[in-house]
């Protein structure tokens, strides 16, 4: 099968489409037939190897799985021995690493049926990037109607499901955006937008009872800063930092010190189950969430996704397509 390789951590440039061989299901596992995988900044982590911490489970001196990709959608090819409750032609999406190819495996557990109405590139874009939206704003991070919610990297994939969501529970929702994405935003919920390069997030005094940051760009001080006396910070992946620990040191520190304080300070990174994606699935199918994909590349062109995602300031969600 075709699959978009690397045999050592590094820039795009190291990415080669090659033929290798079509993995096998373990007993717990799909084999799912590819026909697009979502592009975001998981894929880069796993690229770059980065933050160095990740190495440990990743690969230390190269990636233990050579083949790119977190997740996708497509068509089952074959199950696992101990897999029920999918067969060989349903349409799923979810988790399977190694996506960045025409097969890959996922455990059944991460799988659910693709949402009707979606196509395989919109199913592709909602996994990683929906779930952890999902989960950034679950527990003492969902908001009450009427709270106020600040959105951080508000038009980045999980900064545009965290807006609708906010706004679908009720909040009066704000957007942390770039220049020209405001109206991208809007369009999502968000009732008001800030540009950070017109000024930072604390220059309107205002204060909010959930704050999402998925941008990993301000200091733990800043965010508190414009958090509510009794709100919660959800510090989103592993985004800035340093190199060895990245944004997780960040996180680390908003756990170690939320005991000492009034505010809720978490640190998400989040895992795929399969009942997050049957609410989004639910969520899409009803219209309550919209899945915008910013562009879609050919599995040749991967390593330009993988660009446009760290360069481009893509809106929404990039996904890789498979033919």
């Amino acid at each position: 099968m075709k699959a978009i390789v690397q045999e050592a951590y590094g820039p795009a440039d190291g990415l080669r489409l090659r033929e290798v061989e079509r993995p096998v299901p373990r007993d717990d596992e799909v084999l799912v037939e590819v026909r697009a995988a979502g592009c975001g900044p998981e894929v880069w982590h796993l690229m770059t190897g980065r933050p160095l911490v990740a190495r440990a489970v990743l690969g230390v001196r190269r990636p233990r799985n050579p083949v790119r990709g977190w997740d996708g959608a497509g068509r089952v090819a074959a199950v696992g021995a101990k897999v029920t409750g999918f067969g060989p032609g349903d349409e799923v999406f979810g988790a399977c690493e190694g996506s960045f190819a025409e097969y890959a495996c996922g455990k059944a557990a991460k799988l659910a049926p693709k949402p009707a109405g979606l196509t395989f590139e919109q199913a592709a874009a909602l996994p990683v990037s929906g779930v952890t939206a999902l989960q950034a704003l679950s527990g003492p991070g969902r908001p009450r109607p009427g709270q106020k919610v600040l959105v951080v990297g508000a038009s980045g994939g999980v900064g545009c499901y965290a807006v609708q969501l906010a706004a679908l529970y009720g909040a009066e929702v704000t957007g942390v955006c770039g220049p020209g994405a405001a109206d991208f935003v809007r369009s999502r919920g968000a009732a008001h937008v800030v540009d950070y390069t017109q000024g930072e997030i604390t220059g309107g005094g205002h204060r909010y009872d959930v704050v999402v940051d998925n941008a990993g760009q301000r200091p733990l001080s800043v965010l508190r800063r414009v958090l509510a006396p009794h709100g919660t910070l959800v510090i989103v992946g592993g985004e800035g930092g340093t190199a060895l620990f990245g944004g997780l040191s960040r996180g680390l520190r908003a756990v170690l010190l939320s005991p000492f304080t009034g505010q809720q300070l978490r640190s998400l990174v989040a895992v795929t189950r399969r009942e997050d994606l049957l609410t989004l699935k639910e969520l899409a199918e009803k219209g309550s969430l919209t899945v915008p994909v910013d562009r879609a590349y050919p599995l040749d062109r991967a390593a330009d996704a993988l660009r446009h995602l760290k360069e481009g300031h893509p809106r929404g969600k990039l996904v890789v397509t498979v033919p």
